[in-house]
């Protein structure tokens, strides 16, 4: 059996009421006393030297002289701890700024704490050492406030760290929130407010991609642009002031933030209504979208009004009825018999002239018109698929 050591080689045990290497318990007392009046010498100089702790309510102000308070007489607990592992598990953070209510993490932030603990530490690095006599004492002192000064830096960066990782998280919840509502055709209040709370601008123009879930850049900036993952589909919310910029943008999205596959834009509109509209006709696209193989990365939902059609939307029928059939029976016959004969002559201006008893001039201003009616142009091939399913749904509509 193995015998104890002897008394006198015995490690000794920290003693947590020793104080730190060279500095008396009388010192320590001394520079206990006197902590108070640091720290309503620190806060006045924080009134003096910072113009934007003035415009802080009296609420705020009060808490920040609490927290500067424990951060100066913090720092005689902090030597009473010893320079011992009872110095390493005493936690700073909780002494200095356990008082602090979460509201002043978001009022003051990490740089202006900054120029408060710089502050507060300048106080005390004048007073506290001429407050100590004896010359090893006071660079004990002096070499202590520099060590403690590090270590509340250290743990305000670490809490505002934190606060900003919980932010964070917060943060991407409400903004799957958002989204989620936006898909789900949900506008109101609750879903506004939920928005504002993230800054992005309900009343900006808006439009809405959606794809295959990839790689988003990083650091957006949910002013601008909010994100989410639905099972297989990725949406995208962006909103600018410049309509035109919105487009540009949304092209530069649809290369770089989606994986592999079609990528489908809905209509600018705008605010929440106007995203929830967008929503609603990129995913009807989206559904569609493989009925057409060649479309273009980032095709748009208007693009895609016959396969929609043909993929059973209601609302695309409804938009070629309105939009093309309408506007044509509004403008005159002349412009239907023309498409039909157009179409019936296989794209051939002659034939087509012939039949209709006119000028082959005369069929060209005609489809120039229709062009000019609808926005599509029956020379192109798809706009005029969309001219004939126009044509068909309005006619089904009227018999």
């Amino acid at each position: 059996m193995r015998s104890a050591p002897p008394p006198g080689n015995s490690p000794a045990a920290p003693d947590p009421g020793a104080g730190a290497p060279g500095i008396g318990p009388d010192t320590l007392a001394r520079l206990e006393r006197a902590s108070g009046g640091l720290a309503t010498r620190a806060v006045a100089l924080m009134d003096d030297r910072l113009p934007w702790f003035r415009t802080l309510s009296a609420a705020h102000r009060s808490w920040v002289t609490i927290v500067a308070q424990a951060g100066i007489s913090g720092f005689v607990d902090w030597l009473k701890a010893g320079s011992t592992p009872a110095l390493d598990g005493f936690r700073i953070t909780g002494g200095v700024f356990g008082s602090a209510p979460r509201e002043l993490l978001r009022t003051v932030s990490l740089r202006r704490t900054v120029e408060l603990v710089r502050i507060a530490i300048g106080v005390a690095e004048q007073q506290f050492p001429a407050l100590v006599e004896d010359p090893v004492e006071r660079a004990a002192v002096a070499d202590s406030l520099l060590r403690y000064s590090r270590e509340v830096a250290f743990s305000a960066a670490a809490i505002y760290a934190a606060a900003a990782e919980t932010r964070g998280a917060w943060d991407d919840r409400l903004e799957a929130m958002v989204v989620d509502a936006i898909v789900r055709g949900e506008a109101g209040d609750a879903v506004e407010s939920r928005a504002a709370a993230l800054n992005w601008d309900v009343s900006l123009p808006v439009t809405v991609l959606v794809g295959a879930p990839g790689e988003a850049a990083a650091g957006t900036d949910r002013r601008t642009a909010l994100t989410g993952v639905h099972g297989d589909r990725y949406i995208v919310v962006l909103a600018d002031e410049d309509p035109e910029l919105l487009q540009k943008v949304a092209d530069e999205v649809a290369d770089a933030w989606f994986g592999p596959g079609p990528v489908v834009r809905g209509p600018v509109g705008t605010g929440l209504r106007g995203a929830i509209d967008s929503a609603r006709q990129a995913l009807s696209g989206l559904r569609a979208v493989n009925a057409w193989p060649a479309a273009p990365r980032g095709v748009t939902a208007d693009d895609l009004l016959p396969e929609r059609v043909l993929a059973g939307d209601a609302e695309a029928a409804a938009t070629l009825r309105d939009k093309v059939f309408g506007p044509l029976v509004a403008a005159g016959g002349s412009l239907i018999a023309t498409l039909d004969a157009y179409a019936a002559a296989g794209g051939a201006l002659e034939p087509a002239a012939r039949e209709l008893f006119v000028h082959t001039n005369t069929v060209r201003y005609r489809l120039h018109r229709v062009t000019e009616v609808t926005g599509l142009d029956p020379w192109r091939p798809r706009d005029g698929a969309a001219l004939r399913f126009a044509l068909a749904l309005g006619r089904l509509r009227a018999h």
